[in-house]
C-alpha cells in the first residue's frame, strides 16, 4: 500500500494535534482523501505546505481552515501540514464552534488565532530532539487561542457521565442499558438527551471513543491489530474500515509516530 505521508499524532483529553508529512506527488492528478466525516472539529493549518479542504461544491484554501464536525469533507495535502481535532463536545470545543462558523461548514481561521503556534509546532516536528509533551502544550495552546475569551458551557452533566464512564470501558462491549445507572435515566430519556446534546447517537460517539483510543495505541508504538483489540474492535479490519470512514484514507498509508 502506498505511503501517503509521515504523521506524528498527540492527543489530550478533548483533542489531538497530527502533524503530517505528505509526500510529493507523482501523478498529474493530485492525490485526495476519499470523502469522509468525523465527530470533531477539524483545523488545519499550512507549516510551509499546501492544502485544499472541500464539502458540497464548496472549497477553501489558506493559512487555516476549519472544518465543522460531522461535515462530510474531501482533503488534499503535499508537504507539510498541522490538523487540530478538538471534540465538540468539551468547553474548548464549544468555544471554537461559536467563534469560527456561524452557519458555515467551512471557515478560514483569522490569523490573530494562530498566532506563532504553526512555526513552533513545525520546529517541534523537524528536530529530532523534539518532545511530545512540547507538542501536546503546543496543540493545547492553540485550541485555547482559537477558543478566545468565547463564552461556552459543557454538555449536561449526565452526559458528561456518561462520556466518561463509556471511555473507561472501551475494550469490551458497551451499551446504552449499562449507562442508565450512570446518567440516572432510563435508556430511552438517555438516548433522545444523547442526541439533543452532542448531534449524535450514543452508538456512533462509542465508535469515535473507540477510534480515539485506538489512535491513542497507535501513535504510542502498538500495532494495527493491538490498537484494535485494546479499544474494543471486532479485529483490524473493523477498526481500518472505520478509520477509513472517518478519515478518508486507510491507516497503514500512514507512518505514524
Amino acid at each position: 500500500m502506498e505511503l501517503l505521508a509521515h504523521t506524528r499524532i498527540v492527543l489530550w483529553e478533548g483533542g489531538s494535534l497530527w502533524v503530517v508529512d505528505a509526500t510529493p506527488v507523482t501523478t498529474p492528478e493530485p492525490r485526495s482523501t476519499e470523502p469522509h466525516a468525523h465527530h470533531a472539529i477539524q483545523v488545519t493549518i499550512g507549516l510551509g505546505g499546501t492544502f485544499r479542504l472541500a464539502t458540497g461544491g464548496i472549497e477553501v484554501r489558506g493559512e487555516a481552515v476549519a472544518v465543522a464536525p460531522d461535515v462530510t469533507h474531501v482533503f488534499e495535502a503535499e508537504g507539510l501540514v498541522a490538523i487540530v481535532f478538538v471534540e465538540p463536545e468539551s468547553r474548548t470545543g464549544r468555544a471554537i464552534f461559536r467563534a469560527l462558523f456561524d452557519g458555515r461548514d467551512l471557515a478560514p481561521v483569522p490569523s490573530e488565532m494562530l498566532a506563532d503556534f504553526g512555526g513552533r509546532i513545525a520546529a517541534n516536528f523537524r528536530d529530532p530532539e523534539g518532545k511530545n509533551d512540547a507538542l501536546v502544550q503546543l496543540g493545547r495552546g492553540l485550541a485555547a487561542s482559537m477558543a478566545g475569551s468565547t463564552a461556552a458551557s459543557e454538555p449536561d452533566p449526565r452526559v458528561r457521565k456518561m462520556i466518561a464512564w463509556a471511555a473507561g470501558q472501551l475494550d469490551g462491549p458497551v451499551s446504552l442499558a449499562d449507562v442508565g445507572a450512570i446518567g440516572g435515566l432510563s435508556a430511552h430519556r438517555l438516548r433522545h438527551l444523547f442526541v439533543e446534546q452532542t448531534g449524535l447517537a450514543f452508538r456512533t460517539y462509542l465508535l469515535w471513543l473507540r477510534l480515539t483510543r485506538a489512535l491513542e495505541r497507535l501513535a504510542a508504538g502498538a500495532s494495527l491489530t493491538q490498537s484494535a483489540h485494546e479499544a474494543g474492535f471486532a479485529d483490524s479490519s473493523h477498526f481500518s474500515r472505520t478509520f477509513k470512514r472517518m478519515f478518508g484514507v486507510a491507516p497503514a498509508t500512514l507512518r505514524i509516530t
